[in-house]
């Protein structure tokens, strides 16, 4: 095991870390190596460089306040290309199965889509037709009061007319009654006027019109010289 104080290169650690690796430890050897947290960045850093080279990341952990340690655990070169290959293919499956997630989301999503939409289509058609029952039923409605009222005052108009003409009637019979209980009056004879001839006027006779006699001219012939 070996340990490693790389706090003096404070952000600049990795190259010197790859270094040691390579050349300061031996294969399945532990290497310790301690550098400054800094602004914490450089913890996750130090972990993704190591799963880069192909070693073994065996532990991260806070050393103190301003100091991280990992613990790295080098490997023979066939094992790195094994666990290389490995990743590659878990990073490939991984990859064919969010392609696979994103196929399946977009297929759900345009189901759903569709459902919407079909769904919304139902709920236009269906509230369509629901206002058009309830327009139908309101003109029914309507029709039916209107039918009724008309009813209800050719009624009353008849009840209105019977009773005028019972009134009539009864009025009629009472005056009928009154007139013969009254003293029958004898009428007088009425006297037959004699139409007088009427008066032959003579005929006028017109005066004849005399006519006045034609005036002779009174022109002077001209004197003979």
């Amino acid at each position: 095991m070996q340990r490693y104080d790389l706090r003096h290169l404070h952000d600049d650690f990795y190259d010197r870390m790859g270094e040691l690796l390579v050349s300061g430890l031996k294969v399945n050897e532990v290497g310790i190596f301690l550098f400054e947290v800094g602004d914490f960045s450089s913890i996750q850093k130090s972990a993704d460089f190591i799963k880069e080279s192909g070693h073994e990341l065996m532990n991260s952990v806070k050393f103190n306040e301003v100091d991280w340690t990992i613990v790295v655990k080098k490997l023979d070169e066939k094992t790195i290309a094994d666990k290389k290959e490995a990743a590659a293919k878990a990073a490939e499956k991984a990859e064919e199965k969010r392609i696979e997630a994103e196929k399946i989301a977009a297929e759900e999503a345009a189901a759903k889509a569709k459902a919407d939409a079909e769904k919304a289509e139902a709920d236009a058609k269906a509230k369509e037709e629901a206002d058009k029952a309830e327009a139908e039923a309101k003109a029914k409605e309507e029709a039916e009061k209107a039918e009724a009222e008309k009813v209800a005052a050719e009624a009353k108009a008849k009840e209105e007319a019977e009773k005028a003409a019972a009134e009539a009637k009864a009025k009629e019979e009472a005056e009928k009654a009154a007139a013969e209980k009254a003293p029958a009056k004898q009428t007088p004879a009425k006297k037959t006027p004699v139409k007088k001839a009427p008066a032959k006027k003579a005929p006028t006779k017109k005066a004849p019109v005399k006519k006045a006699p034609a005036k002779k001219s009174t022109a002077s012939k001209p004197k003979a010289k």
